[in-house]
Formats: structure tokens, sequence, C-alpha cells
């Protein structure tokens, strides 16, 4: 018996519409999540690691500043997520298993959110903790992940669902230039590998 292909084609789209919408849910946010970091990609930020006093919850740095984390900060919100609140009532009853590197005695919601080790503790916690692998396939639009750079300096992006030439998905981060997108995903040594989303 021969089927139209139209028929076919509107009984697939009818299968998928009456599918649970959970089984979307992680793709669909991580695809939102890499269109966040991508839009970002169009702001003209320039790199200023200075220590800024914020409003709580929902503050940010001036617009046209930030670092790494930012990006990360800024892409989540986008999507209705506020790291610095989330990082903030995670780390406040819970801070002796948060970094003690910076000589800290209790939380800081104007900074806490914008370094490195803080967000690997807090998407560790909260989020899905990822094997560290030397796989392209294994990191998917909407990851984040964190590298080791030279003098031991923690780094961070968000992976997109944009393939560069490597044959890998690119990365949106700041680690000097801006918010941009480039295709460096194993160009330094990877430490951490997260998921974290609806």
């Amino acid at each position: 018996m021969n089927v139209d292909p139209r028929v076919k084609a509107v009984a697939a789209l009818l299968l998928f519409l009456l599918l649970p919408a959970h089984l979307f849910s992680q793709d669909t946010f991580g695809s939102n999540l890499s269109a966040a970091a991508i839009e970002l990609t169009l702001d003209q930020v320039r790199y200023d690691p200075s220590y800024y006093s914020i409003p709580y919850p929902g503050g940010d740095v001036p617009a046209d500043r930030g670092v790494c984390t930012d990006v990360i900060i800024r892409a989540y919100r986008k999507l209705g997520i506020d790291l610095q609140k989330e990082v903030h009532e995670d780390m406040k009853p819970n801070f002796r298993l948060y970094p003690d590197q910076w000589g800290m005695k209790g939380t800081d919601r104007n900074i806490d959110h914008r370094r490195v080790p803080n967000l690997m503790t807090f998407f560790s916690r909260k989020g899905t903790e990822l094997a560290v692998t030397n796989n392209g396939g294994d990191y998917l639009p909407g990851d984040i992940v964190c590298w080791m750079l030279p003098g031991n300096l923690t780094h961070i992006g968000i992976v997109t669902d944009r393939v560069g030439r490597s044959g890998n998905y690119m990365v949106v981060h700041n680690i000097g230039a801006g918010q941009v997108l480039q295709d460096c995903l194993f160009q330094f040594d990877i430490i951490g590998h997260y998921r974290y989303g609806d």
C-alpha cells in the first residue's frame, strides 16, 4: 500500500506534537541558552575584571563591561534565571562547601557569582556534572565548560549549536576580547563540564 508522502509528513508532525514535553525540555533549554549566548556577541563589551557594587537580586555590572562569568550570568538571565540570586541562596547556608581562595569570611552578593570556581561548585551541586572528555560529541548546546588557562587562571564559556571548522560546537566566552563566538572547545585544558537549567 502506497501512502501519500504528505500524509506521512502530517502524521509525523502530529506524533511529534503529542509526545510529552519533558522529552524535549533539556534539548529546548540547551538550544535557548545557546541562542541567548550567541545574541550576547552582538553587544560591545570591554573586558573588565573590576569589582562593582551591584543591586540584588538582578544586579549586573555596566552593560559595556564584563568578564567570562558575565557571559554565563547574562545568558541565563535572558532565560529568566538569576545566577546572582541562585548562587547566593545556595552559598549562604553552605559557605564552607564553596572554594576558600579569596579570604572571605562570608558571602558577597556583588562578586560571588562572578567567580569561576564558585560557579563550578554551584553547577556541580545544583545541576548535572558531566564527564570531561576529549570527544567533541559529548559537549552539547547549552553545556557549560570550564578551562584552566596558562598561569592557573580559570575560565568559563557556553557551548552553542554552531559548528566550527574543527567539527566541534563553538563556544561563546569572554577571554579578553569581549563576548565572542569561537571554535575553541579544546584549545585549553577542560576542568569542568556541566548542564544546568530546566
